[in-house]
């Protein structure tokens, strides 16, 4: 049995349509997790450049989104380097959300787990953007299936593995069960600024809510028998006004932090920043004893002793689906006859 090994789970603002000044923010906020002991740092959904929350107000906003594009972040570049660099030197793995720009100027809600020697070991797109999202993001591909990967602690934690969700991705059932058997331990759970719910009345879904997302979190959890990091942003006044979202579903006022650890059973296992003010900024830090993990699958296994593969059973497609394939041509062979000259 490995040490009980910490992990660090952020409730921080970006530099809305900032990457630069974004990645900046991040390579400090990953420095000050390692200097607490932590070995795993967690970024919430889009952290780089921000959530483009605009999309709850109107669905349509040429200039925002312009430049979203641009400071969007492409997975080779100087900019993920240096977020790659930040782990290397901090001996910490990070799990980072962001924009993803492709060659063709397509962005891409997505994933990367990084790991302590500033390798990217896992790099995924949403498999589908949720509602509004898709007037910015497109989907991703057989191959994001592939969500779980192991991390290399060194000598004193062992290897684990670390696994990750964006959103709206933990009311899909299939894809939880996926990801699920794919064995992980630590789940990172990311999404955008939550605003807390306005009551029955309100046209908003609940399950958009602060309250909403925290409890599918759980949920997660709890199929899971994994540790979950619940991760938030915050959206500010400053940021309020970048995005302008004053009259949207989303970011109408500064708040939206809500991070927390989440046990294997399902508990919420910290408390909430500061006064618990859903605008401050911070990191939350907790102590898993990986153990407890192995003790409530002895109760809960749904990939294993509480499953039954002969009645129900899942198919994937994990492979790879690309716009352009170049047709493969077989090599003329010339049949040797009778008349042959060597």
């Amino acid at each position: 049995m490995s040490a009980p090994i910490r992990v660090a789970v952020t409730q921080a603002e970006p530099v809305y349509l900032d990457l630069a000044a974004s990645v900046k923010k991040a390579c400090g906020l990953i420095a000050e997790a390692a200097q607490n002991g932590a070995k795993l740092v967690a970024f919430s959904e889009c952290w780089l450049p921000g959530y483009p929350a605009w999309i709850w107000a109107r669905s349509v906003d040429f200039e925002l989104q312009t430049r979203y594009i641009y400071n969007s972040l492409p997975i080779e570049s100087e900019a993920m380097d240096m977020v790659k660099a930040a782990a290397k030197e901090n001996s910490i793995a990070v799990a980072l959300g962001f924009s993803e720009k492709s060659p063709s100027h397509s962005v891409y809600i997505s994933q990367a787990i990084i790991s302590p020697q500033g390798e990217v070991l896992l790099h995924r797109r949403k498999i589908k953007p949720t509602h509004m999202e898709r007037t910015v993001f497109g989907d991703g591909t057989g191959a994001d299936l592939n969500n779980v990967v192991e991390v290399d602690f060194g000598a004193e934690h062992g290897k684990i593995k670390v696994g990750c969700f964006a959103c709206w991705e933990h009311t899909q059932p299939l894809l939880k069960y996926h990801s699920i058997s794919q064995g992980e331990v630590i789940h990172i759970s990311m999404w955008p600024p939550i605003d807390p719910s306005m009551g029955v009345n309100h046209p908003g879904l609940w399950s958009m809510t602060a309250d909403g997302s925290q409890n599918l979190s759980q949920t997660y959890a709890i199929e899971s028998t994994t540790y979950v990091l619940h991760c938030t942003s915050v959206c500010t006044q400053k940021g309020i006004e970048v995005l302008k979202t004053q009259d949207g579903l989303a970011c109408r006022q500064p708040g939206g932090g809500h991070s927390c650890v989440i046990g294997p059973d399902g508990r919420r296992l910290t408390e909430p920043l500061g006064d618990g003010e859903a605008d401050t900024e911070g990191i939350v830090y907790a102590d898993l004893d990986l153990t407890k993990v192995v003790a409530t699958r002895g109760f809960l296994d749904i990939v294993g002793h509480y499953s039954r593969p002969d009645l129900l059973w899942l198919g994937v497609d994990r492979q790879p689906k690309e716009n352009v394939i170049a047709k493969q041509y077989k090599p003329a062979v010339q049949e040797e006859t009778e008349n042959t000259v060597y």
